[in-house]
């Protein structure tokens, strides 16, 4: 894989490739994956591309997406939202999207066996717009490293699996940079954070900020989030290597614990599946779990069932 290291972090330390697996449907279980996955790391496919038929061809086009959104996505009832065209151009899109949906669903089965009958379907999305034009504040600007967290929406420690497909037409890589393991960054940001209030988790709450009480954990990985993105020195700083995922390539991460940034690129499909943490491999590998540790007392009332 051609890259660029930053501070000593290799392609290899951060990525493992799946150089065998070459359709949807051709790959099966191993151990060693899983644990590379839950500890962080990246699955790359570099042979398994998503098929846009020649008939949705006229799809990979900027000026579908809806100018109020940010890109457009295929909710779990099947409704389309942020797409902009002709009907006839809508139900075509939805049709793509939903089946890049199944060939997703289709991979995690059978990659992650454990997981089957736990995973909670979120949005299915498609991302035309150029990565590098994007304007926006630093707390949305995904070009700085971070982890991903939702301030509107608590999630008691459930994991973020997303499932992303370079479907460029040009051949143009989407660029990431990825940074150091989870426990490295918490590590050096924990001790910044403030503490939690459960009288203001209630009132955001009643304010409908939030749709559900904010957990302490969910208080930590937002500060989080929040620290590592607008600290410029850590940004440049800090132990990360720049990894170009291919066009006709696919890839996979808990995106709640890879530390990731996106540089550059154009044309995406992601999945995103959510998974509460004891249906992990390895439950003490999740962010919950090091965050516990790291504060020596528990992080939510509950854990999501």
């Amino acid at each position: 894989m051609a890259c660029c290291f930053v501070r000593g972090l290799s392609v290899e330390s951060q990525i493992v490739e799946m150089e065998a697996v070459l359709h949807w449907h051709g790959v099966q279980a191993n151990a060693a994956w899983a644990a590379a996955l839950e500890a962080g790391k990246v699955l790359y496919f570099p042979h398994l591309g998503f098929q846009v038929l020649p008939q949705e061809a006229r799809l990979i086009d900027p000026g579908i997406l809806s100018p109020q959104s940010r890109n457009i996505s295929l909710d779990a009832n099947g409704a389309l939202h942020g797409a902009s065209g002709d009907p006839a151009t809508v139900q075509a899109l939805g049709t793509m999207i939903g089946r890049f949906r199944a060939q997703s669903q289709q991979l995690i089965a059978a990659l992650l066996p454990h997981y089957n009958g736990h995973l909670r379907l979120a949005p299915t999305s498609y991302r035309p717009m150029q990565v590098e034009s994007r304007r926006q504040s630093w707390r949305a600007d995904d070009r700085r490293l971070h982890v991903d967290a939702f301030p509107s929406r608590p999630n008691d420690g459930e994991r973020i699996l997303r499932v992303f497909a370079n479907v460029n037409p040009a051949g143009v890589a989407r660029v990431w940079r990825v940074g150091e393991p989870f426990e490295t960054v918490a590590q050096r940001f924990v001790p910044r954070f403030t503490r939690y209030s459960k009288w203001q988790a209630g009132a955001l709450r009643a304010l409908h900020v939030t749709k559900s009480l904010r957990s302490e954990y969910d208080h930590m990985m937002l500060q989080l989030h929040d620290a590592m993105k607008s600290d410029l020195d850590y940004q440049k700083s800090a132990g990360q290597a720049t990894v170009p995922f291919a066009a006709g390539s696919a890839w996979v991460c808990f995106s709640d614990q890879t530390s990731h940034a996106v540089m550059s690129g154009q044309y995406m499909l992601e999945q995103t599946l959510f998974l509460a943490p004891q249906h992990l491999y390895d439950p003490q590998s999740s962010p919950l779990a090091i965050l516990s540790r790291l504060a020596g007392r528990p992080l939510v009332a509950r854990q999501p069932g």
